[in-house]
């Protein structure tokens, strides 16, 4: 089945705490290494025919153990990776929360630009740039795509048809998986912020 499933990277130390982006060495916390082998048996019944990653370690320690399972090599695009979030990158939330920058990335997203860094109309370019030839590529299988909360809202944002201002609403919690039905120019959203099993997917 043409299936595109966005994987959100599992739990670190500084999920919901700080804005690390693309800082290096970040790696999941324990929960996370759980997080991601529990990844293997909720999506057991679904055939995965490609496994594509961020390159950031959050999200290939995630993809490792589910790619071993399904006996895939994951394969690395930087297109997918985190927001570069410029100077905001290493700070803390309570910290950021208290900038003018804050209240515009929460209320009108489509007009913010991290200083230094990109906007989020940029991101999203970004994603769909990198996800484009991957569709062409496997046209009628599954792939499965392991990245980061942002990146993967504002990418169902477009499938949903959703302006970026309202992205906010989508919930994209570690680990959990979001489905997309992709053939040729059809696409329907299957699952949003799905955290357990998703046996279902294997009977569509």
């Amino acid at each position: 089945m043409p299936l595109v499933l966005f994987i959100r990277h599992g739990l670190t130390d500084s999920t919901g705490k700080k804005l690390v982006g693309w800082t290096p060495n970040v790696h999941l916390s324990e929960r996370g290494r759980e997080q991601a082998s529990d990844l293997i048996g909720r999506l057991e019944q679904v055939d995965i025919d490609v496994l594509y990653s961020s390159p950031l370690e959050r999200c290939r320690e995630t993809a490792a153990p589910l790619a071993s399972a399904k006996g895939l090599r994951p394969r690395v695009r930087e297109g997918l990776g985190e927001v570069h979030y410029g100077d905001w990158q290493g700070k803390s939330l309570a910290q950021l929360s208290r900038t003018k920058l804050w209240e515009v990335v929460q209320r009108t997203p489509s007009a913010a630009r991290f200083p230094n860094g990109e906007s989020l109309l940029e991101t999203q370019a970004r994603g769909l740039a990198s996800l484009d030839p991957i569709l062409k590529e496997h046209p009628g299988q599954t792939v499965a795509i392991c990245s980061h909360g942002d990146m993967i809202r504002l990418l169902l944002a477009h499938f949903l048809g959703t302006h970026i201002d309202l992205y906010q609403r989508i919930a994209v919690d570690t680990t959990s998986v979001s489905a997309v039905y992709a053939e040729g120019n059809r696409r329907a959203v299957l699952k949003l912020n799905d955290t357990g099993t998703l046996d279902d997917l294997r009977s569509r």
